[in-house]
């Protein structure tokens, strides 16, 4: 069973290191994000990656070549700088045609979730999309404020209380991908939005841990997590 992982984008939001380098390949421990995001499969013995490139593959390309991960196929596509989520899904779709299922996530994402429960779980439901649903951690002050523009309350935001968000690690049917139109297709707009409409998107609830790399404070966090003795994810 295949593993699709985006690794194309600008990063622009973490532009401090991705300026010089694609962003799941910025280190958190001394090891680039994508090889800890690979590390989450392997665990569940799922050992075939597909890379979709575009932002400097270059580099990405080079890195996998050198370091031969031991019973790993690691196969690096050039998805196109400007493409979107969506496209480059729709661009390696001659590798996915034979699979019945396959996995879809970002290159800058890490988690706990158990993908043997959540592809069982893919099975059972028998949908066409599977997306782990996560609970965003809690990190802006919430205000209750009156008529009068008076703050009534204020507390930290606890998480989960804003419900649930997309946190990648998808189940996908190959299917998918005649939602999406072209290169410019945001996966997270018409085609989740269609499959939705067409009620073949289900949520797997994942209650552990979960932590995306959107900036650099995201970048500092698992940095200090990955200095713990006991690592999440792995």
């Amino acid at each position: 069973m295949k593993t699709v992982i985006l690794a194309g984008g600008f990063g622009s939001r973490l532009y401090e290191k991705t300026k010089s380098i694609p962003k799941p390949m910025v280190k958190i421990g001394g090891i680039p994000i994508i090889v800890h995001i690979m590390s989450i499969f392997q665990k569940y013995g799922f050992n075939d990656f597909l890379i979709c490139s575009g932002y400097k593959k270059n580099i990405i390309k080079k890195y996998f070549n050198k370091n031969r991960i031991k019973e790993t196929k690691v196969k690096v596509i050039d998805t196109g700088l400007n493409t979107m989520t969506g496209g480059r899904i729709k661009r390696i779709k001659k590798y996915l045609l034979n699979e019945k299922h396959f996995f879809f996530t970002y290159g800058d994402g890490v988690s706990d979730v158990n993908l043997k429960k959540l592809l069982n779980f893919h099975i059972k439901n028998k949908k066409l999309c599977t997306v782990t649903a996560v609970s965003p951690p809690g990190r802006y002050g919430v205000m209750n404020i009156k008529k009068n523009n008076i703050v009534n309350n204020f507390s930290e935001k606890k998480k989960g209380s804003d419900g649930y968000i997309n946190g990648g690690f998808f189940v996908l049917s190959p299917k998918v991908i005649n939602f999406i139109k072209n290169d410019m297709t945001t996966w997270e707009r018409a085609p989740m939005e269609k499959l939705s409409k067409n009620k073949q998107l289900i949520a797997y609830k994942h209650k552990g841990f979960w932590q995306s790399m959107d900036t650099y404070r995201d970048k500092l966090l698992l940095e200090k997590i990955c200095k713990e003795k006991n690592i999440p994810w792995q």
